[in-house]
């Protein structure tokens, strides 16, 4: 079968419709592509963002949980006495206090200068904020009657003074029998290392 020019010309115009109509379906599905394309990125992006922003609330919960708890800690520490100056002669007078009430033995301390804490005792530094973190060590030497004589002896310090008593060693030995002038004798022989730690602001 054979088109003639004027079979031809009859049809120029459908063609031309439906080649505009497949040129325009083109354009449409492309179209659709691309918004689909572009809804699935604003999508994505929103979910980052929405993810972004519930990271961003759980840490501002976190440092604000961790906040309180320094200010509590910091109340509490204030509350006690520890931050600021050493209290030497207050600590002096509870050691001896304390060694007539439970009538001690034999008891001999030596305090050393206030220094920063080193690594042994806080990995983080002796630094904490605008704070610093102090220790002065104590060698101490007791006789004892038995045990109890050095525990209660800490406990009792501990409540008393405005540190935090520290225990860094302690060793118990027998000893030849020593007499005071009660008439108590003296079983063993105590050898401590303690550091007392205060809190106070750093200097500029």
């Amino acid at each position: 079968m054979s088109l003639s020019m004027q079979d031809i010309a009859r049809l120029r115009w459908p063609l031309i419709l439906t080649a505009t109509a497949v040129a325009a379906g083109a354009a449409m599905i492309l179209a659709s592509r691309h918004l689909v394309q572009a809804a699935e990125t604003a999508h994505r992006q929103l979910a980052a963002q929405q993810g972004d922003l519930r990271t961003r609330i759980s840490r501002a919960r976190e440092e604000e949980a961790d906040l309180r708890d320094r200010i509590a800690l910091f109340n509490q520490l204030r509350a006690r006495g520890i931050i600021g100056q050493e209290e030497r002669l207050d600590w002096v007078e509870q050691i001896a206090r304390i060694k007539a009430k439970r009538r001690l033995l034999d008891l001999q301390y030596e305090l050393s200068p206030q220094h920063a804490v080193d690594d042994t005792l806080l990995s983080a530094g002796p630094t904490a904020g605008g704070y610093e973190f102090m220790a002065s060590t104590m060698k101490l030497k007791m006789t004892l009657r038995h045990e109890d004589d050095l525990l209660g002896f800490l406990d009792d310090l501990r409540s008393a003074v405005h540190a935090r008593l520290l225990v860094r060693e302690c060793t118990i030995d027998r000893s030849v029998p020593s007499q005071d002038p009660s008439g108590l004798a003296g079983q063993l022989r105590a050898a401590c290392t303690i550091e007392w730690i205060t809190l106070r602001e750093k200097k500029s």
